[in-house]
């Protein structure tokens, strides 16, 4: 598979993968993996295509969580983290890589926000607790069946 191919693919399934898994280190050094909203899974988040179709980055994903949870402190201590979307039944997986960010711009926090979290931040798109993560990823890897293609990024700023 081509890098074009596999880069079209690897968007493609950024879109359909039901959930994301993000791995952090924790304080010990020992990966921490779980499962995360895929936000950029159009089916589940039709309201946020129009904001991922806008990027000029098309590999950037976004999270939600707690800003009082153990992984915004893991981030903290050591923003290297990788993120892992599959559809196990074809054999298909993308995993990105690179430094997360905790993102506080309001407005990309309300734009994100879906009704309904406020069985999770109770406070809405306002609650202290309420947090965005960004990832612009370096490193990206394609696995398909039994070929693999592994695509540099770039560098971000």
């Amino acid at each position: 598979m081509k890098d074009p191919d596999a880069m079209q693919s690897g968007l493609q399934l950024l879109e359909s993968a039901e959930a994301a898994y993000l791995t952090t280190i924790d304080g010990d050094g020992f990966p921490q993996t779980r499962a995360m909203l895929n936000l950029r899974n159009s089916d589940q988040f039709p309201a946020l295509s129009r904001l991922f179709s806008a990027l000029d980055d098309k590999f950037v994903v976004y999270f939600t969580t707690n800003a009082s949870s153990a992984k915004i402190e893991q981030i903290r201590r050591n923003p290297k983290v990788s993120v892992y979307y599959s559809i196990p039944a074809e054999w298909r997986g993308l995993m990105l890589g690179g430094a997360m960010e905790i993102v506080t711009d309001s407005c990309l926090k309300k734009a994100i926000w879906q009704k309904g979290w406020e069985m999770y931040y109770p406070g809405g798109n306002d609650d202290p607790d309420y947090a965005i993560l960004r990832l612009s990823p370096m490193v990206a890897k394609y696995y398909h069946q039994l070929v693999s293609s592994v695509f540099d990024l770039g560098q971000k700023s």
